[in-house]
């Protein structure tokens, strides 16, 4: 048999290696990012089970029901701060109300003195009056007696009886002084 001769180019090993490992590293990087899609598509049925678990659907209705419980209690709290808000206005105008009052009161007790300032001065004239009208009744008493006095040493005199006539002008004196002092 003849020999056989091949015919292939002659390539620098290095060239070889490059060849090689260009393709070896595109493998490597293929099979790596395979694993990577793997490892993440397991993590992801992994995730997806335990979300779907009992315990982490309590724990979502559990996490529900505290928003549900902190927007009531937010609601309650907005509520408390307008009542609040309202009592304090309230309030406000109550020691406004107080203060006007407090002042009316005043300016009445001012107006109350004076007023009896004014009754008090006008019982003092006319407790002048009454004793200068009292001293005037008691002098006209006296003149009346004297007048009386009089009379009955003339009306022994005089047979006539006049202190009958006398009498009575004195007495409608004493009426009208007391009308004027009631």
């Amino acid at each position: 048999m003849a020999p056989i001769l091949y015919d292939y180019r002659k390539m620098p090993m290095d060239d070889i290696w490059k060849e090689d490992g260009d393709k070896r590293c595109k493998l490597v990087v293929g099979i790596l990012g395979l694993l990577v899609i793997v490892l993440l598509g397991v993590l992801l049925i992994f995730f997806i089970i335990k979300a779907n678990s009992e315990a982490c659907q309590d724990g979502l209705r559990a996490v529900m029901e505290c928003r549900n419980v902190t927007y009531l209690l937010q609601q309650e709290l907005a509520e408390a701060q307008r009542g609040f808000r309202d009592a304090e206005a309230q309030a406000v105008t109550c020691n406004q109300t107080v203060m006007a009052l407090m002042a009316s009161l005043d300016a009445e007790k001012a107006q109350g003195r004076k007023k009896v300032e004014e009754l008090e001065g006008e019982i003092t004239t006319l407790n002048h009056k009454l004793q200068d009208a009292s001293a005037e009744v008691e002098r006209l008493r006296r003149e009346n007696h004297v007048l009386n006095a009089r009379i009955a040493d003339t009306d022994s005199a005089s047979p006539q009886d006049s202190s009958c006539a006398a009498e009575p002008p004195l007495l409608i004196l004493l009426q009208g002084l007391s009308a004027l002092l009631l």
